[in-house]
């Protein structure tokens, strides 16, 4: 290793630290101004936008990642990231429909999250379309 190439990966490393510092130092400042925490992890509350669509008709004795057996009647949602069994309402226009996660494996690309056909024909889905969908939580009283 050449004398100028370690002076100048010495400098790049200096040049990252301060970097680092200077960001901590501002996201502290922020949390101290604004009186939040911007570190800690909030689940969101809103909705979230999707394209979404149907995973087509269920093939005889079709099985999902989830260990579910799909039959014309089956109601649930595909989603490449959540957790099987989770719940979700999903909203398109005045629906409003409770499902959870059943399958972790899209069947076209393209798509952030897939229905059943029966819950795609309940939530009127033709094509793939913007829906959206949040957690489902559970209600007091």
């Amino acid at each position: 290793m050449t004398e100028s190439f370690a002076q100048r990966l010495v400098l790049l490393a200096a040049v990252a630290l301060l970097a680092g510092a200077l960001a901590l130092a501002a996201v502290e400042r922020l949390e101290a101004d604004s009186g939040t925490s911007l570190t800690g992890a909030v689940a969101p509350s809103g909705w979230n936008v999707a394209f979404a669509g149907s995973r087509g008709p269920a093939a005889d004795a079709q099985r999902t990642s989830c260990g579910q057996v799909l039959s014309p009647e089956s109601m649930g949602i595909t989603h490449p990231v959540l957790p099987c069994g989770a719940k979700l309402v999903l909203r398109r226009e005045d629906k409003l429909v409770l499902s959870e996660v059943i399958d972790n494996v899209l069947v076209e690309g393209g798509r952030q999250l897939e229905v059943t056909e029966s819950l795609a024909e309940l939530l009127e889905l033709e094509g793939t379309t913007e829906i959206e969908w949040r957690f489902a939580t559970e209600t007091s009283g």
